[in-house]
Protein backbone atom coordinates (compact mmCIF):
# COMPACT_ATOMS: atom_id res chain seq x y z
CA UNK A 1 0.00 0.00 0.00
CA UNK A 2 3.02 2.27 0.98
CA UNK A 3 4.29 1.89 -2.43
CA UNK A 4 1.31 2.10 -4.40
CA UNK A 5 1.01 5.98 -2.32
CA UNK A 6 4.55 6.87 -3.27
CA UNK A 7 3.88 5.86 -6.76
CA UNK A 8 0.53 7.85 -7.29
CA UNK A 9 2.38 10.86 -5.67
CA UNK A 10 4.74 10.57 -8.03
CA UNK A 11 2.87 10.45 -10.91
CA UNK A 12 0.89 13.50 -9.79
CA UNK A 13 3.87 15.45 -9.27
CA UNK A 14 5.46 14.38 -12.61
CA UNK A 15 1.66 15.79 -14.25
CA UNK A 16 1.92 19.07 -12.48
CA UNK A 17 5.77 19.17 -13.13
CA UNK A 18 5.22 18.67 -16.77
CA UNK A 19 2.62 21.96 -16.93
CA UNK A 20 5.99 24.16 -17.78
CA UNK A 21 6.98 22.17 -20.11
CA UNK A 22 3.63 22.27 -21.60
CA UNK A 23 2.76 25.41 -21.92
CA UNK A 24 6.00 26.81 -22.96
CA UNK A 25 5.41 24.74 -26.15
CA UNK A 26 1.99 26.02 -26.63
CA UNK A 27 3.39 29.69 -25.98
CA UNK A 28 5.93 29.36 -29.25
CA UNK A 29 3.44 28.01 -31.53
CA UNK A 30 0.75 30.50 -30.44
CA UNK A 31 3.90 33.34 -31.01
CA UNK A 32 4.60 31.66 -34.33
CA UNK A 33 0.87 31.80 -35.81
CA UNK A 34 0.11 35.70 -34.06
CA UNK A 35 3.43 36.67 -36.17
CA UNK A 36 2.68 35.00 -39.08
CA UNK A 37 -0.88 37.10 -39.21
CA UNK A 38 1.48 40.23 -39.79
CA UNK A 39 1.58 41.01 -43.29
CA UNK A 40 4.97 42.41 -43.21
CA UNK A 41 6.88 39.42 -41.55
CA UNK A 42 7.58 36.72 -43.56
CA UNK A 43 6.26 33.12 -42.10
CA UNK A 44 7.73 31.74 -39.12
CA UNK A 45 9.75 28.70 -40.28
CA UNK A 46 8.21 25.09 -39.43
CA UNK A 47 11.26 23.64 -38.49
CA UNK A 48 11.55 26.01 -35.64
CA UNK A 49 8.91 24.93 -34.27
CA UNK A 50 10.03 21.32 -34.59
CA UNK A 51 13.51 22.40 -32.69
CA UNK A 52 11.44 23.94 -30.00
CA UNK A 53 9.31 21.30 -29.54
CA UNK A 54 11.81 18.25 -29.32
CA UNK A 55 14.38 20.56 -27.35
CA UNK A 56 11.52 21.36 -24.79
CA UNK A 57 10.78 17.56 -24.73
CA UNK A 58 14.28 16.78 -24.16
CA UNK A 59 14.61 18.98 -21.42
CA UNK A 60 10.89 17.35 -19.93
CA UNK A 61 12.61 13.57 -20.15
CA UNK A 62 15.61 15.06 -17.95
CA UNK A 63 13.49 15.66 -15.32
CA UNK A 64 10.41 14.02 -15.51
CA UNK A 65 9.41 10.31 -15.78
CA UNK A 66 11.39 6.80 -15.85
CA UNK A 67 15.07 8.60 -17.05
CA UNK A 68 14.88 11.30 -14.35
CA UNK A 69 13.76 8.31 -11.56
CA UNK A 70 16.49 6.33 -12.56
CA UNK A 71 19.18 9.33 -12.54
CA UNK A 72 18.44 9.50 -8.57
CA UNK A 73 20.41 5.97 -8.06
CA UNK A 74 22.06 5.59 -11.53
CA UNK A 75 24.99 7.63 -12.51
CA UNK A 76 24.66 6.21 -16.69
CA UNK A 77 20.92 7.77 -16.37
CA UNK A 78 22.27 10.67 -14.78
CA UNK A 79 24.77 11.62 -17.16
CA UNK A 80 22.18 11.07 -19.88
CA UNK A 81 19.84 13.68 -18.38
CA UNK A 82 23.12 16.19 -17.87
CA UNK A 83 23.41 15.50 -22.02
CA UNK A 84 19.75 16.28 -22.55
CA UNK A 85 19.23 18.77 -20.68
CA UNK A 86 22.26 20.60 -20.69
CA UNK A 87 23.35 20.35 -23.90
CA UNK A 88 21.04 19.06 -26.52
CA UNK A 89 18.09 20.60 -25.52
CA UNK A 90 19.69 24.16 -24.93
CA UNK A 91 21.35 23.62 -28.70
CA UNK A 92 17.84 23.01 -30.36
CA UNK A 93 16.04 25.83 -28.51
CA UNK A 94 18.72 28.76 -29.39
CA UNK A 95 18.28 27.62 -32.89
CA UNK A 96 14.89 27.93 -32.55
CA UNK A 97 15.54 31.29 -32.06
CA UNK A 98 12.51 32.14 -29.19
CA UNK A 99 13.85 35.84 -28.39
CA UNK A 100 13.57 36.68 -32.49
CA UNK A 101 10.07 35.56 -31.97
CA UNK A 102 9.17 37.02 -29.34
CA UNK A 103 10.42 40.73 -30.72
CA UNK A 104 8.11 40.03 -33.39
CA UNK A 105 5.45 39.07 -31.24
CA UNK A 106 5.28 41.72 -28.90
CA UNK A 107 4.01 45.27 -29.22
CA UNK A 108 6.35 47.73 -30.42
CA UNK A 109 6.63 49.23 -27.04
CA UNK A 110 7.30 46.59 -25.17
CA UNK A 111 9.65 45.05 -27.68
CA UNK A 112 11.60 47.96 -27.54
CA UNK A 113 12.12 47.47 -23.59
CA UNK A 114 13.10 44.40 -24.10
CA UNK A 115 15.69 45.31 -26.36
CA UNK A 116 16.95 47.48 -24.04
CA UNK A 117 17.20 44.99 -21.44
CA UNK A 118 19.20 42.92 -23.93
CA UNK A 119 21.21 45.89 -24.80
CA UNK A 120 22.12 46.11 -20.70
CA UNK A 121 25.65 45.88 -18.79
CA UNK A 122 23.90 42.71 -16.91
CA UNK A 123 23.22 41.14 -20.23
CA UNK A 124 26.29 41.87 -21.37
CA UNK A 125 28.59 40.41 -18.84
CA UNK A 126 26.35 36.93 -18.31
CA UNK A 127 26.63 36.31 -22.48
CA UNK A 128 29.93 37.40 -22.57
CA UNK A 129 31.95 33.87 -23.74
CA UNK A 130 33.95 34.00 -20.99
CA UNK A 131 31.26 34.23 -18.62
CA UNK A 132 29.01 31.36 -20.03
CA UNK A 133 32.01 28.71 -20.22
CA UNK A 134 32.72 29.31 -16.20
CA UNK A 135 29.16 28.90 -15.37
CA UNK A 136 28.39 25.85 -17.77
CA UNK A 137 32.32 23.66 -17.51
CA UNK A 138 33.15 26.04 -13.94
CA UNK A 139 29.35 24.53 -12.56
CA UNK A 140 30.33 21.09 -13.92
CA UNK A 141 33.44 20.94 -11.94
CA UNK A 142 31.53 22.21 -8.82
CA UNK A 143 28.76 19.49 -8.96
CA UNK A 144 31.18 16.45 -9.47
CA UNK A 145 34.12 17.66 -7.64
CA UNK A 146 32.49 18.46 -4.27
CA UNK A 147 29.39 17.09 -1.86
CA UNK A 148 27.29 18.65 -4.28
CA UNK A 149 26.44 15.87 -6.04
CA UNK A 150 25.55 13.29 -3.27
CA UNK A 151 23.58 16.61 -1.16
CA UNK A 152 20.95 17.27 -4.12
CA UNK A 153 19.97 13.67 -4.06
CA UNK A 154 19.42 14.52 -0.42
CA UNK A 155 17.73 17.85 -0.93
CA UNK A 156 14.82 18.55 -3.34
CA UNK A 157 15.71 22.79 -3.52
CA UNK A 158 18.64 21.99 -4.38
CA UNK A 159 17.94 19.07 -6.58
CA UNK A 160 15.99 21.26 -8.44
CA UNK A 161 18.61 24.44 -8.21
CA UNK A 162 21.18 22.18 -9.70
CA UNK A 163 19.31 20.72 -12.61
CA UNK A 164 18.07 25.00 -13.06
CA UNK A 165 21.91 25.77 -12.99
CA UNK A 166 22.57 23.30 -15.99
CA UNK A 167 20.26 24.07 -18.40
CA UNK A 168 20.02 27.29 -17.66
CA UNK A 169 24.10 27.58 -17.91
CA UNK A 170 23.99 25.29 -21.01
CA UNK A 171 21.77 27.77 -22.85
CA UNK A 172 23.92 30.76 -22.19
CA UNK A 173 26.48 29.31 -23.14
CA UNK A 174 25.13 27.62 -26.62
CA UNK A 175 23.85 30.89 -27.14
CA UNK A 176 27.13 32.78 -26.54
CA UNK A 177 28.72 30.83 -29.26
CA UNK A 178 26.30 30.51 -32.44
CA UNK A 179 24.49 33.79 -32.70
CA UNK A 180 21.20 33.00 -33.96
CA UNK A 181 18.93 35.70 -31.92
CA UNK A 182 20.14 39.30 -31.58
CA UNK A 183 23.33 39.60 -29.95
CA UNK A 184 23.93 43.28 -28.76
CA UNK A 185 27.42 42.91 -27.66
CA UNK A 186 29.34 40.64 -30.43
CA UNK A 187 32.51 38.79 -29.94
CA UNK A 188 34.38 37.62 -33.15
CA UNK A 189 34.30 34.73 -34.73
CA UNK A 190 37.80 33.62 -33.60
CA UNK A 191 37.49 35.02 -30.30
CA UNK A 192 34.43 32.57 -29.76
CA UNK A 193 36.18 29.86 -31.05
CA UNK A 194 39.15 29.84 -29.13
CA UNK A 195 36.67 30.17 -25.87
CA UNK A 196 35.44 27.38 -27.13
CA UNK A 197 37.93 25.42 -27.47
CA UNK A 198 39.33 25.98 -24.08
CA UNK A 199 35.88 25.05 -22.85
CA UNK A 200 35.73 21.68 -24.74
CA UNK A 201 39.21 20.99 -23.00
CA UNK A 202 37.48 21.60 -19.53
CA UNK A 203 34.68 18.83 -20.64
CA UNK A 204 36.65 16.34 -21.55
CA UNK A 205 39.34 16.66 -18.64
CA UNK A 206 36.15 16.32 -16.59
CA UNK A 207 34.91 13.41 -18.08
CA UNK A 208 38.05 11.46 -17.89
CA UNK A 209 38.46 12.84 -14.04
CA UNK A 210 35.32 10.76 -13.36
CA UNK A 211 36.34 7.73 -14.84
CA UNK A 212 39.27 7.36 -12.40
CA UNK A 213 37.16 9.41 -9.25
CA UNK A 214 33.69 9.05 -8.68
CA UNK A 215 31.20 11.14 -6.67
CA UNK A 216 30.17 10.09 -3.73
CA UNK A 217 27.82 6.97 -3.58
CA UNK A 218 28.94 5.88 -7.71
CA UNK A 219 30.47 3.19 -7.93
CA UNK A 220 33.80 2.90 -10.41
CA UNK A 221 31.52 0.86 -13.01
CA UNK A 222 28.71 3.17 -13.18
CA UNK A 223 31.22 5.99 -13.06
CA UNK A 224 33.09 4.43 -16.10
CA UNK A 225 30.49 4.26 -18.15
CA UNK A 226 28.61 7.74 -16.90
CA UNK A 227 31.89 9.32 -17.72
CA UNK A 228 32.37 7.62 -21.33
CA UNK A 229 28.78 8.77 -22.24
CA UNK A 230 29.26 12.36 -21.41
CA UNK A 231 32.88 12.06 -22.93
CA UNK A 232 31.84 10.64 -25.90
CA UNK A 233 27.94 11.99 -26.03
CA UNK A 234 29.22 15.50 -25.37
CA UNK A 235 31.46 15.71 -28.66
CA UNK A 236 28.71 14.47 -30.64
CA UNK A 237 26.48 17.30 -29.92
CA UNK A 238 29.46 19.46 -29.31
CA UNK A 239 30.70 18.58 -33.14
CA UNK A 240 27.07 20.23 -33.78
CA UNK A 241 28.10 23.50 -32.37
CA UNK A 242 31.87 23.48 -33.82
CA UNK A 243 29.87 22.93 -37.62
CA UNK A 244 27.24 25.85 -37.04
CA UNK A 245 30.16 27.87 -35.60
CA UNK A 246 32.57 27.58 -38.81
CA UNK A 247 29.30 27.80 -41.13
CA UNK A 248 28.52 30.86 -39.67
CA UNK A 249 31.96 32.24 -40.11
CA UNK A 250 32.19 30.80 -43.41
CA UNK A 251 29.02 32.77 -44.71
CA UNK A 252 30.48 35.59 -42.68
CA UNK A 253 33.66 36.07 -44.49
CA UNK A 254 32.36 35.84 -47.85
CA UNK A 255 31.10 39.27 -48.63
CA UNK A 256 34.42 40.40 -47.49
CA UNK A 257 35.80 37.72 -50.23
CA UNK A 258 33.93 39.32 -52.82
CA UNK A 259 34.69 42.99 -52.01
CA UNK A 260 38.27 41.78 -52.11
CA UNK A 261 37.84 40.14 -55.53
CA UNK A 262 36.32 43.36 -57.24
CA UNK A 263 38.86 45.96 -55.91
Amino acid sequence: MHEQHTSEGGLLFDFILSFPFLLAILFYIGAGLVSNRSPHLQTWPAWRYVFWTIGVLCAGVAVIGPLADQARIDFRAHMMGHLLLGMLAPLLLVLAAPMTLLLRTLPVSAAKKISLFLRSYYVRLISHPITASILNIGGLWVLYTTDLYHIMHNSLWIHVLVHLHVFLAGYLFTMALIYIDPVAHRYSYLYRAIVFIIALAGHGILSKYLYASPPEGVSQNQAEAGSMLMYYGGDAIDAVLIFILCLQWYKAAQPNKRLAASQ
